[in-house]
């Protein structure tokens, strides 16, 4: 059964067609010109007033479109009605890419324009790509690749706008501002190739530089392709030897700025525990874990029975990438590596989404792309294939080209 959506507005006795938003406190004018009906949102009684008595039925693209909401406003409300249903980890991503938008705070929702994007897309642009911000410095330079970021939320804030009931007469009007164009506009810089399916060799180099602790945190990432999150907040509660079943249920929430750990989230990434099957390889290190094991703590992973903190993981495995020399950094290689690997064995698609537990399968396939190992494999056949079909070995030489050999001799 439909839920009726609640009544929001004040009717005004004493100002016939006009009525208040009981949240936003804002007026709603109506007026009928010729059997139709036209609306305008205002902030003020008297503006609305004012309309119901000179408007004439002649709209202009414009009208009362600086009568709507600021996006500072919209984003206040989201952040009150919508925040408490997100992650922390989300609402912090969030509230880090609102600050470039901050610009646009005062701007009415309407008046938020493809134009009006363009300018401050040109300016951020320009900023970025200026000497004063390669002066500035700080972690976010090398990372300021595009604008895309700051475009989806602002897309986020947009749709939430038109659907929430707050907002819902004002936002009538107001078109979708972003453009495909935009995307293309805030391009600053190619982002740099990183390497992120560690092959097996590298990966078992790297274990081998790391101390004990986060010898087992990276073997048992590796193994159950996990993230790094999952594994650090694994419960003792949650593995079963006796059935060999250990269940990816509770997830390490850390603070993003300190990267110590904060609370411990009841559900992982996509929201559903993942089982995972215990080989004898998973068994010896939660054995190895489990004697270990701290008086009053379920942790797997602990340092004296109290979580591990993202800043000493992260410490520990850079200290191990950059001793073994290997070309992989981050916590989160380990994932793709054997994301990759589970398909490359398991024969599909199926195989790598079994092991990382992805609900997405354009985000499974990308984790688990075989495309470069693929080429390489495609090219030495076709190679082969070529020196087959001409009888020999080696490259044709055709009578206009002088081969490298003969050219150094003479």
């Amino acid at each position: 059964m439909k839920t009726k959506r609640p009544y929001m507005y004040e009717i005004l006795p004493s100002s016939p067609g006009i009525k208040k938003h009981k949240v936003t406190g804002h007026y709603q004018a109506t007026k009928k010109i010729k059997s139709k009906t036209y609306r305008e949102t205002f902030k003020s009684l008297r503006d609305a007033r004012h309309w119901r008595n000179t408007f004439n039925g002649e709209r202009t693209q414009s009208t009362g479109m600086n009568q709507t909401s600021t996006l500072g406003e919209v984003w206040s409300a989201m952040q009150r009605l919508h925040f408490p249903s997100l992650r922390p980890s989300t609402r912090q991503v969030w509230l880090r890419r609102y600050r470039l938008l901050e610009d646009l705070a005062q701007i009415p929702m309407g008046e938020i324009t493809p134009t009006r994007l363009n300018e401050w897309i040109e300016d951020k642009v320009d900023f970025f790509k200026s000497e004063a911000w390669d002066e500035g410095g700080g972690s976010g330079k090398h990372a300021r690749c595009n604008l895309d970021t700051e475009i989806n939320l602002l897309s986020t804030i947009f749709n939430w706008y038109k659907l929430e009931d707050q907002f819902f007469e004002e936002s009538k009007l107001v078109g979708f501002p972003i453009r495909k164009r935009h995307r293309g506009m805030g391009f600053i810089k190619p982002i740099p190739l990183r390497h992120k399916k560690i092959p097996i060799e590298d990966a078992f180099k790297f274990f081998s530089a790391l101390k004990p602790l986060y010898y087992d945190l990276a073997l048992t990432q590796f193994y159950c392709a996990g993230r790094i999150g999952e594994i650090a907040g694994i419960q003792i509660s949650n593995i079963d030897l006796n059935s060999r079943r250990l269940v990816i249920k509770e997830t390490c929430y850390w603070n993003s700025m300190s990267k110590t750990f904060v609370e411990l989230n009841p559900f992982p990434k996509n929201k559903e525990p993942r089982y995972v099957f215990i080989t004898d390889e998973l068994m010896e290190i939660i054995k190895r874990r489990l004697i270990q094991r701290w008086p009053g703590s379920n942790f797997l992973f602990h340092v004296e029975g109290k979580p591990l903190n993202y800043g000493t993981i992260q410490v520990n495995y850079r200290q191990a990438q950059r001793k073994t020399g290997i070309a992989y950094t981050g916590t989160h290689c380990l994932r793709h590596g054997m994301a990759t690997l589970a398909r490359k064995v398991g024969g599909g698609l199926d195989a790598a989404i079994a092991m990382t537990g992805h609900k997405d399968v354009k985000l499974a396939d990308h984790y688990s792309s075989l495309h470069e190992e693929l080429q390489m494999e495609t090219s030495i056949k076709i190679m082969d294939h070529i020196k087959k079909k001409l009888g020999h070995e080696e490259t044709p030489v055709y009578e206009n080209v002088i081969p490298l050999k003969k050219r150094c001799l003479q």
